[in-house]
């Protein structure tokens, strides 16, 4: 049986936003044009740094179920970094599985050392599974 292989580089969005970790949560929010990737991606902020991500259900759970001003609560302080990546090479079969060990719902795709994309579970379903 000769199965077609589905790379992360087939399903990704090639669209997101990116910020500073310095920036208030409501200043991000009001810079996102990609809202259908419901995730923020945090800039290095030196070449020896990593990049962090923030969920816009991390915002919901850390900003809003806690009742706190989005215009006082800087990025860093809710983000995750290092944010876990995947390579646009990845096989989506595996990237699921990596997806479920970590619990993640999606998660930046890295490309010599760049950010090429998001891939979430949502796109290894939709556009992995169902297109083939």
């Amino acid at each position: 049986m000769n199965r077609t292989i589905v790379r992360v580089r087939d399903v990704m969005k090639r669209n997101f936003d990116m910020v500073d970790g310095m920036a208030t949560v409501a200043e991000a929010l009001e810079t996102m044009k990609h809202v259908e990737t419901k995730t923020l991606i945090i800039n290095k902020r030196h070449d020896d740094d990593v990049f962090g991500i923030v969920t816009l259900t991390g915002i919901a759970r850390s900003v809003l179920a806690v009742d706190r001003a989005p215009e006082r609560v800087n990025i860093y302080e809710i983000m995750t970094k290092p944010a876990l990546t995947t390579s646009p090479e990845m096989d989506i079969r595996y990237c699921a599985r990596l997806f479920d060990h970590f619990g993640l719902s999606r998660a930046p795709v890295i490309e010599h050392g760049e950010i090429c994309g998001i891939v979430s579970l949502t796109d290894m379903v939709l556009k992995g599974m169902l297109e083939k």
